[in-house]
């Protein structure tokens, strides 16, 4: 099994190996490299280390020591970091090492990062994750494209990854994940909108019955609570994401009115950074409220 690196050692990084090193179908799996950009922050250094220490992964201090010898380069960054990492660490990859790519980024993203690592004599792939990465760790559903994708199909395999190829050329993974991402996330902000708004005229009752009645396939009141948990823990994330889509949509020619309007909703609740509230739809909801209204 090729030697492994990753790029970024934040929640998705730290899932994957995690689940790896759970799964005894897993064998002759080496210590894992990670450079991480955080190494560099003061604020963030100790929690970055303190993470590589619990799960047993060498935390580099520059990325030329993290990639060194590694045939299987995991990218595992922010959306808006991406072509940015892979501008930082084309030219250090060996020979021949698959590159990873599974940021959430549109297939011009995609392109553009592939061709500087094709230029420098490794093999691009793009990944797309397809759902959120906990519980499922390493068995959460990722598809891949490229001219690469059956190598990384079976080296992802090794692995004990669940991963589809979903095409040969680089961006046919992300279109799906962004396209899907139209919807998911955009409910997420519907939800937030209109939860808060019904929580505010003191309808909300009302308003969840009526959905319910309009739509008794789905838990109305659970999925909205849910909903409004994504965005308080990940919406800073989703945002990045979010403009990635935006980005898509566009380059498709179609408007993009709906996704952008997502990114705003997204980064206001991820920047309240809520971690506390009843897990209650009316209790995040108030939560919410209570910082957005002062």
């Amino acid at each position: 099994m090729a030697a492994i690196a990753t790029i970024g050692f934040g929640e998705a990084a730290q899932a994957f190996v995690s689940g790896w090193q759970a799964d005894a179908a897993v064998k002759t799996l080496g210590r894992i490299a990670s450079f991480d950009v955080k190494i560099g922050d003061p604020s963030q250094r100790n929690t970055l280390l303190d993470a590589s220490s619990r799960l047993d992964v060498e935390c580099t201090e520059t990325a030329k020591e993290a990639l060194a010898g590694r045939g299987v380069v995991f990218s595992l960054v922010t959306a808006d970091r991406a072509l940015e990492a892979a501008k930082r660490v084309a030219n250090l990859l060996d020979s021949d090492a698959l590159y990873l790519d599974c940021n959430s980024c549109s297939p011009a993203t995609k392109a553009a990062a592939s061709k500087l690592v094709d230029a420098a004599g490794a093999v691009y792939v793009d990944v797309a994750v397809m759902s959120p990465v906990y519980p499922a760790r390493h068995l959460t559903p990722l598809l891949v494209s490229g001219p690469g994708a059956d190598r990384a199909q079976q080296e992802l395999t090794k692995l004990g990854m669940n991963a589809r190829i979903a095409g040969e050329k680089v961006g046919q993974a992300s279109s799906i994940k962004m396209l899907r991402s139209v919807m998911v996330k955009g409910l997420e902000a519907l939800t937030a909108e209109c939860v808060l708004a019904a929580r505010r005229a003191g309808v909300e009752e009302d308003v969840l019955a009526s959905l319910q009645a309009s739509d008794p396939g789905m838990d109305w009141i659970k999925r909205s609570a849910y909903n409004l948990e994504r965005m308080m823990v990940h919406g800073k994330r989703r945002a990045s994401e979010m403009q990635e889509v935006a980005a898509t949509l566009r380059e498709l020619g179609i408007p993009d009115r709906m996704a952008s309007a997502t990114v705003e909703w997204q980064r206001q609740l991820g920047e309240l950074e809520i971690r506390d509230s009843d897990a209650s739809v009316n209790g995040r909801a108030d939560s919410i409220l209570e910082r957005i209204l002062g």
